[in-house]
């Protein structure tokens, strides 16, 4: 990925700041599917959330697995935005890979519970999914007093670094 090292600090920001993300998925016409959903992040790598494999956005994504997300706070005033976009490819956890994952998928974010492998699994009505992110941009706005350049623009950034 590589960004400047205040763009990967804004990255690290928007993705601990913010419970939900926006999730964009693709129908099998071509057409955008957007859903938010409550997600957890783990090591700036992967993002998990809790769906129905019979939602839209989950069957889209069983097909077509490449997704763009966006990540923002939209309490904030006029101006003083922040977002992180990122491209990712996106897939339900299998069962046998769950224990695994459990710990990070719930850990460590206030506000949601976390699901046993057989709420996960079997007959249960949700699954696991987890979107590896590939690259990742940040919003500079284009009255940033440092990076600003008149108007809005995404610049590259890297949260792991």
């Amino acid at each position: 990925m590589g960004g400047h090292p205040d763009f990967d600090a804004m990255a690290r920001r928007v993705i601990d700041g913010n419970l939900y993300m926006t999730l964009a998925t693709l129908d099998p016409d071509g057409s955008p599917r957007l859903s938010p959903v409550y997600f957890t992040p783990a090591r700036y790598t992967d993002l998990y959330w809790v769906s129905s494999p019979d939602a839209h956005h989950s069957r889209n994504l069983l097909e077509r697995p490449h997704v763009q997300i966006v990540i923002y706070d939209s309490s904030v005033a006029v101006g003083h935005a922040e977002a992180a976009y990122l491209a990712a490819r996106a897939r339900m956890i299998p069962g046998e890979e769950l224990d695994g994952v459990l710990g990070e998928a719930f850990g460590g974010r206030g506000g949601a519970r976390a699901f046993t492998r057989e709420e996960l699994t079997g007959d249960g009505d949700l699954r696991l999914y987890a979107a590896t992110v590939t690259s990742c941009e940040v919003l500079v706005r284009g009255r940033d007093p440092v990076h600003g350049q008149g108007t809005d623009a995404r610049m590259p950034a890297d949260p792991t670094a």
